[in-house]
Parts: C-alpha cells; sequence; structure tokens
C-alpha cells in the first residue's frame, strides 16, 4: 500500500477528517432534506407526490449496488482521485437534479446522484481510517459521525424553509458552490492511498451483492409503503436472502474476493455488526417517527413539529465534546451497556409522550435522546475499527458501509412495520380513538430492538477496544 501524506499527523482532529465529515453532510442532508419538498416537486413535474418517491429509493438502491465495490474502486485507483471525482459526480447530479422538468429526468440524476454518494462515504472513511493513528481513532469517528446523527433531523425542517422562502430546486442548487470547495480541498488534503497489488475485479461477488441488496431494499421499501404486494415482497426478501447467502460463500472461497470477512474474526467488529447493526437500524427509525407522530397524531403543524424534532438535534450536538472522555474513563463494553440501557428509557419516554405532555418536558426527553443516540453510535462505529489490522481496513470499511445502509433501510422499514401493528393493537383494545397511540407503540417496538441488540454487548471483554480506549502517554 502506498501512502503520500505531506505534514505530520495533528494531534487533534486532522483536516482530512474534517473535510470528509463536511462532504458526509452534504451527501446525508441532501438524502433528508427532500422529504418535506416532494409536494411542491410534484406540482412542478404535474405528478402526484407519491410518484416522486422513486427518486428517494433510486437514489438508495444505487448507494446499495455501489457500495460493496467502494473498497476495491479505492484500492485501484486510489482515495484521492476516487473521492474527489465522487464530489465531482455529486455535484454536476446535482445541479442537473435542479434543472429537471420531468419525473424521469430527476430519477436518472437522482440514479447519478446515488453513484457518486456511494463513493464519497466509504471512500472518504477509509481515507481517514488508514491515516489516523489508534489513541486518535476516537475523535476521528466522532467527527465522521456526527452528519448521520444530524442530517435526517435538520433535513426535514431545512427542506421546508427552503421550499417556502425561495424554491425547491435551491435544495440542489446549494450542493454546487460547497461541492467545488470540497473537490479543490480533497485534491489538497485528503492522502494518496492505493494497493500497489492490482487484484482483479469479483465480477461474480459483485452481480450477486447487486442481486441481493436490491432485492432487499426494495423488499424493505415495499414493506414500509401504505400498500404493498406481499406476494412480490416475499419473493424480493427470498431471492435477496438466498443471493445474499450465495455471496457469503463465494467470498469465503474466492481468491480475489470483492470484500473479505476476515474481519468478521475479530471480536469487537463482529459485535458492531451484529447488536451494533439492530441499534443503528433502531436510531434510524427515531426521524422516520416523531415528525409522523407530531403531525400525524397529534395535528401538529410541520413548522411546530420540526422544531420539536430539532431538540434531538441540540442533544447529538452538545455531547459531542464529552464523548471521547466518556469513552476513556468507562471503556467500551461498560459504556455501550449503561448509555445503551439510557438510551432504551429514551425511546419508552418517546412512548410515554401525549398532546398534553407539556412542551418542555417534549424538549427534554427528545434532548436526552439526542445525548445517548450520539454517545452509542460514536461509540459502536469506533469500537468497530478499533481493532483491525491495517491490512484488512479496506475490506472491513466496505462491509461496514454495505451493513450500515440495509440497517438505515431496515429502520425506517420497522418504524412503518411498528406503526401498522399499534393500529391494529389500538383497534384490538378499543383504544384507537387515543392520538398518536400507535406511534407511541411503535416507539416501544423499536426500543425492544434496541435492548435486543444490546446482548451482543455482554459478549465484549473488559478491555475490548482498549487500544483506542486507553488515554495518550
Amino acid at each position: 500500500m502506498t501512502e503520500n501524506i505531506s505534514g505530520k499527523q495533528s494531534r487533534g482532529i486532522s483536516p482530512a477528517a474534517l473535510l470528509v465529515a463536511g462532504a458526509f453532510f452534504m451527501e446525508f442532508l441532501d438524502g433528508t432534506v427532500i422529504a418535506t419538498a416532494l409536494p411542491d416537486m410534484a406540482r412542478s413535474f404535474g405528478v402526484e407526490a407519491v410518484e416522486l418517491n422513486i427518486g428517494i429509493s433510486a437514489y438508495l438502491i444505487t448507494l446499495a449496488v455501489l457500495i460493496p465495490a467502494s473498497g476495491w474502486i479505492a484500492d485501484r485507483f486510489g482515495a484521492r482521485k476516487v473521492f474527489a471525482v465522487a464530489l465531482a459526480i455529486f455535484t454536476l447530479a446535482s445541479v442537473f437534479c435542479g434543472l429537471s422538468t420531468t419525473v424521469d429526468q430527476f430519477v436518472a440524476m437522482r440514479i447519478l446522484q446515488g453513484m457518486g454518494g456511494a463513493l464519497m462515504v466509504p471512500v472518504g472513511r477509509l481515507a481517514v481510517l488508514r491515516t489516523t493513528p489508534k489513541h486518535l481513532l476516537i475523535t476521528a469517528i466522532a467527527t465522521l459521525t456526527w452528519p448521520a446523527l444530524v442530517a435526517p433531523i435538520i433535513g426535514p425542517p431545512l427542506g421546508g424553509f427552503i421550499t417556502s422562502y425561495a424554491d425547491w430546486r435551491w435544495i440542489f442548487f446549494i450542493n454546487v458552490p460547497l461541492g467545488i470547495i470540497a473537490i479543490i480541498l480533497a485534491l489538497r488534503i485528503i492522502p494518496d492511498l492505493h494497493e500497489d497489488a492490482r487484484r482483479p475485479f469479483d465480477l461474480p461477488g459483485f452481480i450477486a451483492t447487486t442481486i441481493a441488496m436490491v432485492s432487499l431494499v426494495y423488499a424493505m421499501e415495499s414493506m414500509g409503503a401504505q400498500q404493498t404486494d406481499s406476494v412480490v415482497t416475499i419473493a424480493l426478501l427470498a431471492i435477496g436472502c438466498v443471493t445474499l447467502f450465495y455471496a457469503l460463500r463465494h467470498f469465503q472461497r474466492a481468491k480475489w474476493p470483492m470484500i473479505r470477512l476476515d474481519a468478521m474474526q475479530v471480536p469487537t467488529f463482529r459485535v458492531t455488526m451484529y447488536g451494533g447493526s439492530l441499534f443503528r437500524a433502531s436510531i434510524s427509525a427515531v426521524p422516520f417517527l416523531l415528525p409522523l407522530m407530531f403531525q400525524v397524531g397529534f395535528g401538529m403543524d410541520a413548522f411546530h413539529s420540526g422544531l420539536l424534532v430539532l431538540a434531538v438535534f441540540v442533544g447529538n450536538l452538545t455531547i459531542k465534546p464529552a464523548t471521547t472522555p466518556l469513552i476513556r474513563r468507562l471503556g467500551f463494553r461498560k459504556l455501550l451497556l449503561i448509555n445503551g440501557a439510557l438510551n432504551v428509557l429514551s425511546l419508552l419516554a418517546c412512548a410515554l409522550i401525549t398532546p398534553q405532555t407539556p412542551v418542555w418536558l417534549i424538549l427534554l426527553i427528545l434532548y436526552l435522546g439526542g445525548v445517548f443516540r450520539s454517545i452509542q453510535f460514536t461509540a459502536v462505529s469506533t469500537l468497530a475499527f478499533s481493532d483491525v489490522p491495517s491490512a484488512q481496513m479496506s475490506y472491513a470499511n466496505t462491509l461496514f458501509s454495505t451493513a450500515t445502509q440495509l440497517a438505515v433501510g431496515l429502520g425506517i422499514t420497522l418504524g412503518a412495520i411498528g406503526i401498522r401493528i399499534g393500529e391494529k393493537v389500538s383497534y384490538a383494545l378499543g383504544m384507537a380513538a387515543i392520538p398518536g397511540l400507535s406511534f407511541r407503540l411503535a416507539f416501544v417496538a423499536i426500543a425492544i430492538i434496541c435492548l435486543v441488540g444490546m446482548f451482543d454487548t455482554l459478549s465484549l471483554t473488559k478491555d475490548a477496544g482498549s487500544a483506542v480506549s486507553k488515554k495518550r502517554e
């Protein structure tokens, strides 16, 4: 592996980590800000708003298809070049999204955007992971994780603001100056990392993961929809599971697999893939459930609902400086167990919110929920790479990114399924008239899933991830 890095590694947050985090924020925000703009976009295209969901689905499926191949692409062509090209593709696609006049044009440009996003996130993270010393990994990961926590919270109200006071097309146009600046900085800051050995592209593995990811993501999208063909959904799930099983077997046997599974032998990485995926799925459901509960369940308008949800963002942001000291003081195992329990309680507290709950108490519950989910997210993401050898980092990063993408889709699906189950339970108990009960029951279901994910943490040793969590000497 060749590394061409100028200057010495900073003892604080590296410029590369800040740049990659900024690019992540642009990409994650673009995926969430569009939600509140769909009605206005639909009117511009002369279609129903529901028809534009295909634009969101096309973007997610493109991510799911290309993320598994991102590690090979970065190793072959170099992290700096791939990251800069990904930014260029994303920025150019943003321009064409804003200029689209038909649904077909918009969907095509969202697919192009997805191509840029699929390379931007995992390749940017890989560049930071490979150049960050173990004792600075917590700070680097904390920097990289805040966009995934913040963007889903501020995206919807920001989209509503832009749509109300400007035009929905500016949602995409604002990416242009940001993207150009990021490209220039990437060519100067991102290290030139690549593998000296030219391994062949694993075409059978790519085809298998493509079929698996498309089938699973589309099946989860179908399960989260109001109306769905159960036969098609079940068929897609079956195809996805079978091809995923084949892909995993192929990766174990192939000489040059697209994704090596060696990192799964590392206990800390394995825990973050299993229990950690359930946690990521559960917190991905929160930005989906909260606005629906406030608007549909309690009858609030979008503006006031968005203001309440911003309390989660404030919690995410204010706890960031304390996350590293907490990990160093408690260690990963103790922190994940204590904070995990608090995270479950915060989800259950959301289930207790009613239209009569004082605003200050709602804000407190959401703020604390943001604090606990931020700590857990950063700790899980850092632990994932704490004990992974440098030679396995590319494969581990690709595997982690793929699992994260599936977990996000699963979280929204679980939230939608939880609402439906809540509706049936409330009707069965004769309590359907209680405002927002189905949404509150969905929070109970999500809390249980989060609790189940914690059991995997019990298998960690007391010194798990100590190479990262110990104090600097």
